[in-house]
């Protein structure tokens, strides 16, 4: 029997999908810049104020970072004797790892849009100065420096925000891949 709270969650889940899917298409077809919430809200069937109840801003329709968590408890399990540049690069490498590959390709349409609009990339950097303060927290948890934990995190999250930027570009890269061979390149050099 479907109860009224599994219509809400599929209303809810139908809506949000809309706002995306349309969010995007504009996006790809007229920009970022030249696309407006009005836009959005009227090609998915709903009202502007409805668009605020899914997204703070239009910004937010792109930047979505759920793994924050991971990747502190990846670093977290890290051996302690490992510098933290190589905790924090094999921390990210094992969180990506356990994480499945995305299975739509709005995600690859979402980073491909942050990618090529330089005031999404502004606010891609924003939104993982919040991973880079969680990182670099559990790594002076863990006894390192401030100054060499911020390093190590700011360090580390630019390879992987490069990998995700190519992994974007290139439909016959797997994001798992992608990411690899970014830390690849600063791990070797540690």
């Amino acid at each position: 029997m479907t109860t009224a709270a599994d219509r809400r969650t599929s209303k809810r889940e139908r809506t949000l999908a809309a706002l995306i899917e349309h969010g995007l298409d504009l996006f790809e077809r007229q920009g970022y810049e030249a696309t407006t919430v009005a836009q959005i809200a009227r090609a998915a069937g709903v009202t502007e104020m409805t668009f605020f109840r899914y997204f703070p801003a239009k910004e937010h329709l792109l930047l979505d970072d759920p793994y924050d968590p991971q990747l502190s408890a990846a670093v977290a399990d890290q051996p302690r004797d490992l510098p933290p540049f190589l905790r924090a690069a094999r921390g990210i490498r094992e969180a990506w790892r356990a994480l499945p590959e995305p299975e739509t390709p709005i995600i690859r349409r979402r980073v491909r849009i942050i990618a090529r609009t330089p005031a999404l990339r502004g606010a891609m950097w924003r939104t993982t100065g919040n991973t880079e303060r969680a990182l670099a927290g559990q790594l002076v948890a863990d006894g390192a420096s401030p100054e060499v934990a911020r390093v190590a995190a700011a360090s580390v999250l630019a390879a992987l925000v490069a990998g995700l930027y190519l992994w974007a570009d290139d439909e016959r890269v797997t994001l798992a891949d992608a990411i690899e061979r970014a830390l690849d390149v600063i791990e070797t050099r540690a």
